[in-house]
């Protein structure tokens, strides 16, 4: 296992369950956190419970390419290249197919899909200077396999997914790692407005769907983990 401690880690979408659970992880850990999420306020509240210094917080819409950019202008303008990314944005919209609209679909791709196309455009070219880097998105086992209601979902992550692993193979002459997690039911506010009956007793916990990720950024360079898939016991999709 390697060490986090001074490690430089942003973690995108770090207000999250998933996110904030990491990042408590990763802190204890030693790492040199960089904190991005939209809510400022929610943002701030986690910076103060982890001792996150305000210069390393970002306030990021990543449908929005500037605020990408600028985050990652001021990371890069204190160091040459984040060492960990991790990508824990998400926007679930599950709907069948008479009552997605086209509003819901676009806005599934923009945050699932070309939110982490901004991030690859502003973060990976640093990485390949520097020829070392770890990538970790999340694109859920609706980015492997189908679900009714998931049309808008499923395109964006399986989108994700091939995108990732395309890049992956322009990166196999550096030691930059792509990692993909294939997470299935995990209690999170994710669910909190989507319109479907769950039974969130048998999810996956943010805090262990966290420790997956924890686990990720410790894997020695020697090697990659391209795929990881955790799953409810009794929600075996994949």
């Amino acid at each position: 296992m390697e060490s986090l401690k001074d490690k430089n880690v942003l973690i995108i979408g770090a207000t999250g369950g998933i996110g904030s659970a990491t990042a408590r992880l990763i802190k204890q850990s030693g790492a040199v956190l960089f904190l991005a999420a939209r809510d400022r306020a929610k943002l701030e509240l986690l910076a103060a419970e982890l001792s996150v210094p305000s210069e390393n917080l970002f306030t990021v819409d990543v449908r929005k390419f500037e605020d990408v950019k600028n985050a990652a202008s001021s990371i890069h303008s204190k160091i040459s290249s984040i060492d960990i990314l991790i990508n824990a944005t998400g926007k679930g919209i599950i709907k069948p197919m008479e009552l997605l609209t086209e509003e819901d679909f676009m806005e599934s791709l923009q945050v699932n899909l070309v939110g982490a196309f901004y991030l690859m455009k502003a973060f990976l070219e640093p990485m390949k200077a520097k020829k070392t880097g770890l990538i970790i998105n999340l694109p859920g086992v609706l980015g492997k396999t189908p679900m009714a209601g998931a049309a808008a979902y499923s395109a964006s992550k399986y989108g994700l997914n091939g995108m990732m692993k395309s890049i992956r193979e322009e990166l196999k002459r550096t030691d930059i790692r792509i990692t993909n997690i294939f997470l299935g039911g995990t209690d999170t506010p994710f669910w909190d407005t989507i319109d479907l009956r769950v039974q969130k007793d048998k999810f996956v916990t943010a805090e262990e769907a966290a420790k997956s990720i924890w686990f990720l950024c410790q894997q020695p360079s020697s090697g990659v983990v391209s795929e990881m898939v955790l799953q409810p016991f009794n929600h075996q999709a994949i």
